[in-house]
């Protein structure tokens, strides 16, 4: 079992190490005291750990950590290439809405173009690392970065520098992705084929599943059977306006995904070809989800009401598990705070270890919790930590 934790906080970055039968904060920590950590990756190839930072007026910055080593170092962050003047981005989205032939999207390539505005427009500026993961393991020092404002950006050298991936950035379709939660959409999600790591699949919010097999070198769209209730009836089915919270999938069987989407659940046992819809109680909305990694038909939950409310369903705050696929759902609240509990989940704030027993959660309200029986049960770590970002096993 992992017995390290490493948590990304409002506040800074806290590891947690398993001692006498219980995780505990480790010394050393935390680390960035006061600043936000939007997101933490201990690479598993090397060791080394990276932290993403958000300071607000001062940047996006990226620290990271080798292995053995007790001092940070600060290295490059993803850097957008600068925008196109305001009569160019139009004339592109203006064109490739002509050759969709389709009206309504040319009319909002239109809008989207006039909203961005001149060169210095903020989508095409760094707001947010939001999710860093490793390449495959016959990659050395390949990472890859999602970002808000969506785009998707990939180092060879272990964050001494980025490169946009162009192709999935200049489609046609991004004009008409929207935020999820930010202002500007956001990748949250990257997930490196285990089996290839030419095969990469990405969810946007808003912008829907993409994957690419060559790479990056091309992409396509892969969210056919999910809906968008908060779309007109003619559009609720397009794939590129869903809203996907978070992607995962079973490292042992890759071709099966589970999408915590901002209207259902949905699962594909296809590699993302197709995807079905699945209702659970108390409820099918939430942010984050987890994949056993060999049991495919095995993933955890953590429901809360739609939309603006966005808190636990009768302020009961439960962890949700399937064994079937999804077609039935137990919820567990052992260990839990008691009603009445307003703490949410945010996508990255659930995790499972290569085990598949032990699980991490870590809320809004600061509450860090770990199972080791597969979420049957769960025991507090701590109470008081800042709101949580993000949390990953080591």
């Amino acid at each position: 079992m992992s017995d390290r934790l490493i948590v990304g906080t409002r506040k800074g970055l806290f590891e947690f190490a398993w001692n006498d039968g219980a995780f505990g904060i480790g010394p050393g920590t935390p680390h960035f005291l006061g600043e936000p950590v939007t997101m933490a990756l201990l690479d598993p190839r090397d060791g080394t750990l990276y932290a993403a930072l958000n300071l607000g007026h001062f940047g996006v910055k990226l620290h990271r950590r080798r292995a053995g080593a007790s001092e940070w170092e600060e290295c490059a962050v993803p850097v957008y290439p600068p925008q196109p003047e305001r009569e160019a981005v139009a004339l592109v989205e203006e064109q490739s809405a002509d050759a969709r032939g389709d009206a309504l999207s040319q009319s909002q390539s239109q809008s989207s173009a006039d909203n961005r505005g001149a060169a210095d427009g903020p989508s095409w500026t760094l707001e947010q690392i939001w999710t860093l993961e490793p390449g495959g393991p016959e990659e050395p020092g390949v990472l890859w970065a999602g970002t808000i404002p969506g785009g998707l950006f990939r180092s060879d050298d272990g964050g001494d520098s980025w490169t946009l991936n162009r192709p999935l950035w200049d489609r046609p379709e991004r004009s008409e992705w929207m935020g999820g939660g930010y202002d500007h959409p956001g990748i949250h999600s990257i997930l490196v084929d285990p089996r290839d790591s030419r095969h990469v699949t990405i969810g946007i919010s808003s912008g829907g599943i993409w994957q690419t097999n060559d790479g990056g070198a091309s992409w396509r769209p892969t969210a056919e059977g999910m809906e968008a209730d908060y779309m007109p009836p003619e559009r609720r089915h397009d794939p590129n306006i869903q809203d996907p919270h978070r992607v995962v999938q079973c490292p042992a069987k890759p071709d099966v995904l589970w999408v915590q989407h901002h209207c259902a659940i949905f699962r594909s046992i296809d590699g993302g070809a197709q995807w079905t819809r699945v209702e659970a109680k108390p409820s099918s909305f939430g942010f984050a989800v987890a994949a056993h990694p060999r049991d495919s038909d095995t993933a955890w939950f953590v429901p809360a009401i739609k939309d603006a409310c966005r808190v636990p369903v009768d302020a009961r705050f439960v962890v949700t598990r399937t064994c079937d696929g999804g077609r039935t759902f137990e919820s567990f609240s052992a260990g839990l705070p008691d009603m009445p509990a307003y703490d949410l989940v945010y996508r990255h704030g659930l995790a499972i270890d290569s085990t598949g027993k032990r699980l991490a959660m870590g809320s809004t309200t600061g509450g860090l919790w770990t199972s080791e029986d597969g979420g049957e049960s769960w025991r507090q770590a701590s109470a008081h930590l800042p709101p949580i970002y993000c949390v990953r096993f080591a």
